[in-house]
């Protein structure tokens, strides 16, 4: 039976146990600047402390021992520690051009420590996952806010990141693919994207698990989607399982888990923070306290697999895997047969609706207005026309540049941009209209919900 056979089985046989923290576990073991570099990088410029997926290559016993405990205290899946394995977090290390051999590396460290207790316990399978965080950059928002269409990184800058680091991870040996703590919608979809150039440059297909954070009780992402309009955004990606991570402890994440339970029709996997962090960040939450909360969610047929963010150790896992293994797995919600498009909010168009109504007026081929607006590059008052539309009652926004006198791909992808940063304009579909593909691509990469 091959590795991807025996996951879907583990998984539709019982509740599987994910890994705990592995930054919590780093910090306990008390490394240096020394430790950080190793030989390798002793003469490296600037600082290493604190660059925790490096250690995989300078002190990879220390990580395997960590995964080796997670693993004897229950864990079916490791993540592999590569959270910020791309040059895009990496650049803050002058580290770049080491992402492919970090996660090729990381990759073979977890499962050299997954093999060894496999062997031990040959009934029992143990994963790698191979993690893939969400970078320090984010594509939906602007880090200016004097510019609203500027972008710190560009989509394909992005993709080709993930997409590197996929393919270390790929090469190193992992089963599955762990796009992790999704706080933008668009970073993510340049990491699929991504993932699956790595599929193919790789020949190998693997099982593709998402997991997004929100940042509070509103239950939205940092770039303003609900739950809802974000899985509408992603569900065609097909990923074996989808959940939530980090942020919150496991008592606030309770409404967001039931959500997904019932709404998404795959697996579904939790893994909050021991609570909230105190004043010195440190968090307080037990094992038994964490455990005796997702017992609930277990005992309400909520999950699919389980385990722990920031503040987890393996006497979590421990009891959190002792607790999972007493219930059974829960069974996915029925497909939703409607469409569904969304942007920050989710619109679903049932065979009941009323007429969808279109906002046309963004369109320099329709209104003489919107296109004379754009040809002076009046974009507030271009915004304008598009807010005037969505508080007349539209349901969708019709954006169109095609133009002669214009770079239509260009002044799709900045208008687009703009919009993302206006919460009342953006929270609708966005259709992107277009006679060019090149323009409607551009439009894409600039739109975080379903287009």
């Amino acid at each position: 039976m091959n590795r991807m056979s025996q996951f879907e089985d583990a998984l539709a046989d019982r509740i599987l146990v994910l890994d705990g923290a592995m930054g919590t576990m780093i910090q306990r073991q008390n490394l240096g600047e020394d430790d950080f570099r190793g030989d390798e990088f002793a003469d490296h410029p600037g600082e290493l402390d604190g660059c925790n997926d490096l250690l995989v290559l300078t002190r990879p016993k220390v990580i395997e021992k960590i995964h080796r405990q997670y693993l004897e205290a229950g864990a079916d899946i490791i993540e592999t520690n590569t959270f910020n394995a791309q040059a895009v977090s990496m650049a803050d290390y002058d580290l770049e051009d080491r992402c492919y051999d970090i996660n090729f590396a990381a990759a073979q460290v977890a499962r050299r420590a997954a093999d060894a207790v496999e062997i031990a316990s040959p009934d029992r399978p143990r994963f790698v996952a191979g993690a893939m965080g969400p970078t320090n950059q984010t594509l939906s928002m602007s880090p200016d806010v004097d510019r609203p269409i500027y972008r710190a990184i560009t989509f394909e800058a992005m993709r080709e990141a993930y997409a590197e680091q996929a393919r270390g991870l790929i090469d190193g040996g992992v089963d599955l693919i762990l796009a992790e703590t999704v706080f933008d919608t668009l970073n993510l979809k340049a990491c699929l994207i991504a993932i699956e150039d790595a599929f193919e440059q790789t020949g190998k297909r693997l099982p593709v698990m998402i997991s997004v954070t929100i940042t509070d009780r509103s239950g939205r992402t940092l770039s303003g989607q609900t739950l809802e309009a974000f899985w509408i955004s992603v569900a065609h990606a097909n990923p074996v399982a989808v959940g939530l991570n980090c942020a919150l402890g496991a008592e606030l994440m309770r409404p967001f888990v039931e959500e997904f339970s019932w709404r998404v029709p795959v697996p579904v996997s939790v893994y909050p923070n021991a609570g909230l962090p105190n004043e010195f960040g440190e968090y307080d939450e037990t094992p038994e306290e964490m455990a005796g909360v997702l017992e609930e969610f277990a005992e309400a047929g909520w999950l699919n697999m389980v385990g722990g963010c920031c503040g987890t150790t393996p006497d979590h896992i421990a009891a959190i895997a002792e607790m999972a293994s007493r219930y059974a797995p829960r069974q996915p919600a029925e497909p939703i047969k409607w469409s569904q498009f969304s942007g920050l909010e989710p619109l679903t168009i049932r065979e009941d609706s009323n007429f969808t109504m279109v906002g046309e007026r963004t369109n320099v081929s329709g209104s003489r207005k919107f296109r004379r607006l754009i040809k002076a590059e009046d974009y507030e008052a271009a915004l304008a026309v598009a807010r005037d539309q969505v508080e007349g009652g539209a349901n969708v926004l019709d954006v169109n540049m095609d133009e002669g006198m214009l770079d239509s791909a260009q002044v799709m992808g900045d208008f687009l941009k703009l919009i993302a940063t206006e919460p009342e304009i953006s929270k609708i579909p966005i259709m992107i209209d277009s006679s060019r593909f090149d323009v409607i691509e551009a439009g894409l990469k600039c739109v975080q919900g379903k287009a």
